[in-house]
């Protein structure tokens, strides 16, 4: 399928939060310039018409947020180092992965459930007061209404209620793992925790506890385990030769067709029973730039490998609002992949064709997904662009930094 044009541009309204968030399209045309002034700071928090959904991107130096309907920065934050970003949970903070821990960052929107509606209320963005400090902070994980903060250097996992940062430092419960590793924990719908195997030697599979904190079930079959994805009833995490999938209190191994087959990098959705991975088969590549990925239906056990005819990245991962594959190629296309078939639906063109860095902390593309509404970043020219997964039409909205990684609540 050809290409939709770069230039089939949107820009779209601070009344379209929501229809941002539902995927509903835009009309208008032109760009936005998003140089923070003045004209963004409040007096204090604000209730709104509508929910006012927010990025977090990282640069060289800070942070900035920015508001997902209009693409204008509100908040440019100094932060030292090279920093991370992940969704703490709450749908309004941010968790920042620094050189001492986590620290959590309010993005200043948040809305409150009333029975049937809800109220929105919009302020500055600000650090919160909820520090968490590890060794060598790895990844987060939100599901099932808690979230597992991962140390890689302890191998101790930090595990609370994200509803509890509005209030300041939440309760923490904490579970230690035997042997330090590069790490992920899960928590489970029923109280109790996916955690991986293994030290810093290696890493060979996962283990359940239930809410007591008993082993229930394990699986060793699943070679430098990383990373993890849930799908409508499953967890699944990665190998070096597959995927290990739990499912009903189950795990079993999908295992690929290639002797070595990295399956490093998972995106999974509440609304499909597939996960996307990436797929890579160089066991001695430095850098291997994969143009194949892999769809696996945690219900069959079935992987089906898709080709793409061009390269990614582990920041090139996402999913629609309908479980549809979203995989942002070296190509410039945001390709549109059916998770079931595997068959190509359309190819957005939105930035340049690019060459993935040799470093994995260098600034690159990266795609994150809210609602029907793709986030691309442009580090090239200092943009980011909102791509409607509806009609292909983007906005686009100029930096005053250079993006590196994106979140958004």
């Amino acid at each position: 399928m050809e290409p939709l044009p770069r230039s089939v541009v949107a820009t779209l309204s601070v009344g379209l939060a929501l229809a941002l968030l539902a995927g509903c399209s835009s009309t208008d045309t032109g760009s936005s310039s998003n140089q923070p002034s003045e004209t963004t700071a409040w007096d204090g928090p604000a209730e709104t018409a509508s929910a006012q959904p927010r990025l977090a991107l990282t640069y060289d130096g800070g942070i900035l947020v920015v508001d997902a309907t209009n693409l204008d920065v509100v908040a440019d934050l100094p932060v030292d180092g090279f920093n991370r970003l992940n969704a703490a949970g709450d749908g309004r903070h941010v968790l920042v992965t620094t050189s001492g821990g986590f620290r959590a960052l309010d993005t200043g929107s948040w809305s409150e459930a009333h029975g049937d509606h809800a109220h929105h209320y919009v302020g500055d963005p600000a650090w919160a007061t909820a520090e968490f400090a590890a060794d060598k902070p790895g990844h987060v994980v939100t599901h099932a209404g808690r979230t597992a903060l991962f140390d890689d250097g302890t191998g101790r996992i930090d595990l609370f209620d994200p509803a509890e940062l509005a209030d300041g430092t939440p309760d923490v419960e904490t579970v230690a793992l035997p042997e330090a590793h590069h790490g992920v924990a899960v928590p489970l719908a029923d109280g109790g925790l996916l955690v991986t195997l293994g030290n810093s030697g290696s890493r060979n599979g996962i283990a359940v506890r239930d809410a007591a904190g008993t082993e229930v079930t394990a699986n060793e079959q699943c070679p430098g385990v990383h990373g993890e994805a849930t799908a409508r009833d499953a967890v699944v995490v990665g190998c070096e030769d597959g995927m290990l999938v739990y499912r009903g209190g189950t795990i079993t191994k999908v295992t690929a067709p290639d002797p070595y087959a990295r399956l490093g990098n998972q995106a999974g959705s509440a609304n499909s029973d597939v996960v996307l991975g990436d797929y890579k088969t160089d066991p001695d590549a430095e850098l291997e730039r994969p143009e194949r990925i892999a769809l696996v239906d945690t219900v069959t056990s079935d992987l089906r490998l898709v080709d793409l005819g061009t390269s990614y990245t582990f920041r090139s991962l996402g999913r629609g609002p309908d479980g549809e594959a979203l995989v942002l190629g070296t190509d410039g296309n945001l390709h549109v992949v059916d998770e079931h078939t595997g068959e190509l639906i359309r190819k957005i063109a939105v930035v340049d064709p690019w060459t993935e860095p040799d470093e994995w902390q260098q600034p690159r593309p990266a795609l994150k997904v809210l609602g029907g509404t793709a986030y691309v970043t442009d580090p090239a020219d200092d943009e980011l662009h909102a791509v409607d997964l509806t009609t292909g039409a983007i906005t686009t909205g100029t930096l005053p930094r250079t993006p590196n990684e994106i979140s958004g609540t």
